[in-house]
């Protein structure tokens, strides 16, 4: 009794719990490597941007597709941060600097939905261009610190001919900013 001769079928179960170990083993070793941060602060106070900071100088970086894929979010963020500073200069009492802009202003809004579904159409870009150049709208951009608008919002709006391109792609640099 208790003499048994082991078979294949054991060897094999012997072998298979030998390989769920050693894989076992290196994932507790790759854990235990593993460094986690916990980033706490204010919104618009920087962490995600540096998280992006981290993964593009530890890591690869972003990935062609990983750019492509915040297209919508760089379109949006610019339009978005377009219509807050024209927001905010009724707040501020700020006229446009040519009064004509107004209706431009109003067909900015009108037609700026598109931003949302990652088209920048070229319609918008002129509009947005034209709105930008303002000396109000720059006015009201100045005083950016009494309202909140996106860390961002000059830097796109500055690159809005790049950012227009059809064959636009975020590069490293747009994706950190995009916060």
């Amino acid at each position: 009794m208790g003499c048994a001769v082991s078979t294949a079928r054991d060897k094999e179960a012997i072998e298979r719990s030998k390989n769920i170990d050693r894989a076992l083993r290196a994932e507790g070793e790759r854990a235990a490597s593993e460094v986690k941060l916990l980033l706490l602060g204010a919104g618009e106070s920087g962490k995600s941007t540096i998280v992006k900071q981290m993964k593009i100088i530890h890591e690869t970086g972003y990935s062609q597709e990983e750019c492509e894929e915040y297209r919508r979010v760089v379109y949006s963020n610019t339009v978005q941060s377009l219509m807050v500073i024209i927001r905010a200069m009724g707040r501020l009492k700020i006229e446009f600097a040519d009064q004509g802009k107004t209706d431009i202003a109003r067909q900015f809004f009108t037609h700026a939905s598109a931003a949302d579904e990652g088209i920048l159409l070229p319609e918008i870009v002129l509009l947005m261009k034209k709105l930008w150049s303002d000396g109000g709208v720059q006015q009201s951009f100045a005083r950016s610190r009494e309202y909140q608008l996106n860390d961002s919002a000059g830097y796109y709006l500055n690159s809005l001919d790049r950012i227009a391109q059809p064959n636009y792609i975020p590069t490293q640099q747009d994706v950190c900013a995009r916060v």
